[in-house]
């Protein structure tokens, strides 16, 4: 039976088996099994919306490493669901739509294996309830998004915009993982409903506030918000499919699923309230401010999606306002914030991927996104013009469109924060629905650009690459369900609210119950409502700056590109890569013993160091065996050795002085009664040897250096604190112990690992993964060793054909 564990697996299963079936079947297309293996996720999920609308919750729970509390457990309710459907659901519409947008020349296969790896990832984010395994599907997202950005790796901006979204949501996932060490350091478990349940034992602790700052900050640089959103407009090099996906649904969608899934926990502070709102409201205004100036169609898609996190983080932001009051009844005039969010949520992933996907079809059909070169496409190509509106005007928040329903919800949710006696909104709050409604008055601009200025006015087909037409209709099949979407919930949109929303709304204030979970969604208020009149002014100034937009768009230069955070980061960057080689450069010299004078330092400091911060130095000989006389010729005879290395006047010399010293070693077993490390110390030291001797017989004769006085002092220095080190610790080891021995732990090895050769049961069973991780590693060189051979060939093989 297809359990939640095995649902989050499949995909990497997929990711497994695609390059297989890729190579063997190569007149198949895989995209057709990638769609698949994403169809039969979306429709096990599917299954569950009844159960999670009567209120249950499904739980299957594998456990990994239960010694430290760390379980694969899979947890699906409200929230996961809704995020779990987007995942595969608009995962399939992708794929469908890729297979037909890009081309049979592409590496397919490498493209349908990032995206099931990604999609994988995804699942395991929204459905882990661990946060050590959530942090481990999150860092997934990270690495499968950048693999997926940089799939045309030709092309330099591809590769700058995969670096800079990795760098970035990357450093925010490490803040995340220690916010989620102090909260484990806080409550004892990894458990992320464990946690809310322990939230009002540990909401003082010290560490309460620092772990909730960290982990926004791995929400904000995941969903782009401010100052963190310029990894998002660079990650459109991505093949458009992939920016449809990752900036509708997946990626961008995780950070706001952090803070949605944390606010039972840090929800009611006025720390979360004002970051979380602030962080996001600044956001919608920065992101549809800077869309307009915008002329790339993707490009301005971008800055619009960055716009749209923002405002749905700040729902989630006013929404936290009613944990101030503990689950009592007034706290629901501010749910509905919360509820707001997760109806845009959705909203969003609908009409965002089908504008991805009809600017996807501009390109692919015209050549070119320049919306400078564009126009007049409407009579070449009306079914694409007809989601393109419908996505925008939805996006702009017009009637007759689900982004109507959950704008009007937004302006609700402004004004009723602004209205609120407490965390200081009785002053700061006023500026709320004032930045609300301009950033919304941006965005019906930018939404008009992209239809008017794409579809209307006057058709330049001398600037285009390609004559328009329409594209084949495998590739709007995607963007026209998405479409329906749009216009369909507009007019039922309580289905949504009652079996995903209100679940949702269930997941995130678990002692609500009923009406408290969300108000029945209207598309009409009266003629009273002040968010009609507020989308009546967005309507008409937006219509007015639209028009006249050259006589105001110079205010852009204002904000000079190269004062933009853009600049800095690359300033940054380029510092940090400048300073990192200078120092690189000091100390690899170039010369193996400048590189041993370090070791050996390091050695002497931290060894050394240790030694004397613990006192393990002080030893007792008293008690040791008498030095019999065969010892001691042995002794001396190596330390002889050892010291005329140093005058060899050739290598062949240095080499035989210095088998004495194996041999040495050698005889010392054989007079400790270990024959068995006798033989082996013997045949190395031979091997070695001669290893050593055909090696040095092709090298050309040796010609000591003239080494510097103080480079010879320091080195002596250095050889005799290292010679002392190393005999202090050889004297203190015996009667020096810091900890309890382990020896005698494995002397019961019969028992413990079913073994009577105590040596064999501890490199067999007790150091059995560090045996397997040893054989991995040699299957790794083996397999790089493999490649290069391959690659040699290859190239061999295409130098004969072109000779």
């Amino acid at each position: 039976m297809l359990t939640l564990n095995i649902a989050i697996i499949i995909p990497f299963i997929a990711a497994a088996l695609i390059p297989l079936i890729y190579k063997k079947i190569p007149k198949f297309h895989i995209g057709w099994f990638a769609i698949i293996v994403s169809v039969v996720l979306f429709i096990y999920l599917a299954r569950y919306i009844p159960s999670i609308a009567n209120g249950n919750v499904i739980e299957n729970t594998v456990h990994w490493i239960p010694a430290y509390g760390i379980n694969f457990t899979a947890y699906l309710d409200g929230l996961s669901l809704i995020l779990a459907l987007l995942i595969t659901g608009v995962g399939s519409l992708v794929i469908l739509y890729s297979i037909f947008y890009l081309s049979s020349k592409e590496s397919l296969g490498h493209f349908y294996t990032y995206l099931m790896l990604f999609m994988g990832a995804m699942l395991g984010v929204v459905l882990s309830d661990n946060m050590m395994v959530l942090y481990v599907f999150w860092e997934l997202t990270s690495i499968s998004s950048f693999l997926l950005i940089a799939f045309w790796y030709q092309r330099k901006r591809s590769r700058d915009g995969a670096r800079k979204s990795l760098l970035i949501t990357v450093a925010g996932g490490f803040a995340m993982l220690v916010g989620f060490i102090m909260i484990y350091s806080m409550t004892g478990t990894w458990s992320i409903r464990e946690v809310i349940g322990l939230v009002s034992e540990f909401s003082n602790h010290a560490l309460f506030i620092p772990a909730m700052i960290l982990v926004l900050l791995g929400a904000f640089t995941k969903s782009a918000q401010f100052p963190f959103h310029i990894w998002l407009p660079d990650a459109m090099e991505a093949p458009t499919p992939v920016s449809a996906y990752l900036h509708s649904a997946t990626m961008v969608k995780a950070g706001i699923y952090l803070v949605a899934r944390f606010t039972p926990i840090f929800g009611g502070e006025v720390s979360w309230f004002w970051l979380v709102t602030g962080v996001g409201i600044f956001t919608l205004f920065w992101g549809s401010f800077n869309a307009v100036r915008q002329t790339d169609l993707k490009a301005l898609l971008a800055y619009s999606t960055i716009s749209q996190l923002g405002m749905i983080m700040s729902m989630f932001g006013m929404g936290s306002a009613a944990l101030h009051f503990g689950y009592t009844v007034e706290s629901t005039f501010y749910t509905q914030a919360t509820f707001a969010a997760l109806f845009h949520l959705v909203n969003h992933s609908t009409f965002k991927g089908a504008l991805f996907m009809v600017v996807g079809i501009v390109d692919h059909e015209v050549g070119t996104r320049d919306i400078r070169r564009l126009g007049g496409l409407i009579t070449l190509m009306p079914i694409t013009f007809t989601f393109a509106t419908i996505g925008s005007f939805s996006m702009a928040g017009l009637p007759l469109f689900n982004g109507f329903l959950s704008k009007e919800m937004f302006f609700t949710a402004a004004l009723n924060i602004s209205e609120a006696g407490f965390f200081s909104l009785d002053t700061w709050g006023v500026l709320i629905p004032i930045i609300a409604w301009v950033a919304s008055i941006f965005t019906f601009v930018y939404s008009m650009i992209i239809v008017f200025q794409t579809f209307l006015g006057p058709y330049q087909e001398e600037k285009l690459e390609h004559p328009a037409h329409e594209p084949p209709i495998g590739m709007l099949v995607a963007p026209g369900i998405l479409a329906l979407l749009v216009v369909g919930l507009f007019f039922v949109p309580n289905l949504l609210g009652d079996y995903l929303l209100r679940p949702a709304m269930a997941s995130i204030f678990p002692t609500l119950s009923g009406e408290e979970l969300g108000v029945p969604i209207y598309a009409w208020h009266g003629w009273e409502s002040p968010e009609l009149w507020m989308t009546v002014g967005v309507v008409i100034i937006g219509a007015l700056l639209y028009i006249y937009r050259k006589y105001w768009t110079g205010v852009y230069r204002l904000f000079p590109e190269k004062w933009s955070f853009n600049v800095f980061y690359s300033f940054i960057l380029d510092w940090m890569e400048e300073r990192s080689t200078a120092i690189t450069n000091n100390y690899m010299t170039g010369y193996l013993r400048d590189y041993l004078v370090y070791i050996y330092l390091f050695f002497i400091v931290a060894i050394g160091g240790t030694i004397l911060y613990t006192g393990a130095y002080s030893f007792d000989i008293s008690g040791n065996a008498p030095i019999t006389t065969f010892e001691a010729i042995i002794a001396i005879v190596m330390m002889i050795a050892a010291i005329s290395i140093l005058f060899a006047k050739s290598r062949l010399t240095a080499i035989l002085i210095n088998s004495i010293l194996g041999f040495g070693v050698a005889a010392f077993f054989v007079l400790f009664r270990a024959p068995d490390l006798a033989l082996t110390q013997l045949i190395v030291e031979t091997v070695t040897t001669v290893l050593f001797l055909v090696a040095y017989y092709f090298l050309p004769e040796w010609q000591k250096e003239d080494v510097p006085r103080r480079s010879r002092n320091v080195n002596i220095v250095i050889s005799i604190l290292v010679g002392v080190v190393f005999t202090v610790i050889a004297l203190a080891v015996q009667n020096g112990r810091l900890f309890e021995t382990i020896s005698g732990y494995f002397e019961n090895s019969y028992e413990l690992a079913g073994g009577k050769n105590i040596v064999n049961a501890i490199l067999g069973d007790f150091r059995a993964f560090d045996t397997m991780l040893e054989v991995v590693v040699l299957l790794i060189a083996g397999i790089g060793v493999y490649t290069f051979i391959k690659l040699k060939a290859k190239k061999e093989d295409e130098h004969f054909e072109d000779q």
